[in-house]
């Protein structure tokens, strides 16, 4: 099946007896035994499974092209669950200008843990080739990059990683199965922020991770969300899969808008360089002159909401240096802007008064 008919119809059966055609949201947390002492409907306990969660994580696997998915409370929950079921001592190569939240997790959270973590420049292959060492468990890959939407060569990258018998993970949420496919260049994982474009509505904290095939590695994956419980509620996993079911045509959409403006702002005298992959909903712009002019681009638009996220039918400004801290490797000119569903001209019209 093609995307938009997997992204309806994927875990969205009529509920059994009443043939309700939107699925109903299944509240409890526990689950009755049969008279043999097992679990004829399959659930036992909320915290292990859920028929929402259940339902979530088939259509996040049939979207990927996967075979199973575990979904989390956060993106942040499934990153940290992918690097801890390595183990202690297990080496991770990561981009250089990984994702805020993701360095966090490496070198603060994990890092005292024994868990230790290289990073390169992965828009070239073969410095995470160069990487690789015996201890090497994961190729982390985050493409496009947030906040650069720089794209790194997946398919090579997996390619000398499979070569090291390395597994590889690719953070998908920018991009989404619309615009990438990370299975179809070789990768292992694909880990999702639910929260973002699969949602879609700003209105939901959520992960996954996703599974080419079966592995022992996921098998870990599986038990970390059991045993430690990060796992979204039932509504939660409702919300997202409503989300799901326009995911395709709003990607396209966001795209649109996008590149109309990332084609404005290149053509602004005010701005000194614009990044954007060609795709997504996401690009960041440098404002020349320096961060006070940044920030001022910022506070002048009336369209963009000044906020930390992105993936909404909104727009969002925000100047990512300042929220990442005094150890960001952001310019500290940049302001990333998440596109929304507004008409594009709208949004030009805005930036050009704020640009001034």
């Amino acid at each position: 099946m093609r995307l938009e008919t997997i992204a309806v119809h994927a875990g969205t059966e009529p509920s059994p007896g009443v043939g309700a055609v939107t699925p109903s949201i299944n509240l409890s947390t526990i689950y009755e035994r049969g008279a043999d002492g097992g679990y004829p409907h399959g659930h036992s306990y909320a915290r292990r499974s859920n028929p929402n969660r259940s339902a979530l994580e088939r259509t996040l696997a049939s979207l990927e092209g996967g075979v199973d998915a575990a979904a989390f409370a956060s993106g942040s929950a499934a990153t940290h669950a992918v690097f801890s079921a390595l183990g202690r001592g297990a080496h991770v190569v990561a981009p250089a200008n990984a994702y805020y939240g993701t360095r966090v997790i490496l070198t603060d959270l994990l890092e005292p843990w024994g868990l230790r973590a290289t990073f390169v420049d992965m828009s070239h292959a073969a410095a995470v080739r160069d990487a690789l060492t015996s201890e090497t468990k994961l190729v982390w890959i985050e493409s496009p990059g947030n906040p650069m939407l720089d794209v790194a060569p997946i398919e090579a990258i997996a390619a000398f990683a499979k070569a090291a018998g390395v597994a590889t993970a690719c953070d998908n949420t920018l991009a989404t199965p619309v615009f990438q496919r990370p299975f179809e260049c070789g990768v292992d994982l694909a880990v999702h922020a639910t929260t973002k474009y699969l949602g879609g509505h700003s209105d939901v904290i959520g992960g996954a991770v996703v599974t080419r095939q079966s592995s022992a590695l996921f098998d870990r994956i599986r038990h970390i969300q059991h045993a430690a419980g990060a796992v979204p509620s039932p509504f939660e996993c409702w919300l997202v899969q409503r989300g799901i079911r326009t995911l395709p045509y709003r990607m396209r959409a966001h795209s649109a808008n996008a590149g109309v403006v990332a084609a404005f702002l290149r053509a602004h005298a005010n701005v000194e360089a614009v990044h954007y992959p060609g795709f997504g909903g996401v690009l960041s712009f440098q404002v020349r002159g320096g961060e006070k002019e940044a920030m001022g681009v910022a506070a002048r638009v009336r369209l963009f909401t000044r906020a930390t996220s992105f993936g909404g039918p909104e727009s969002l400004v925000e100047h990512r240096a300042s929220v990442e801290g005094p150890d960001t490797k952001t310019p500290r000119n940049l302001l990333r802007l998440s596109i929304g569903l507004e008409h594009p001209d709208d949004l030009i019209e805005d930036l050009a008064a704020a640009l001034y």
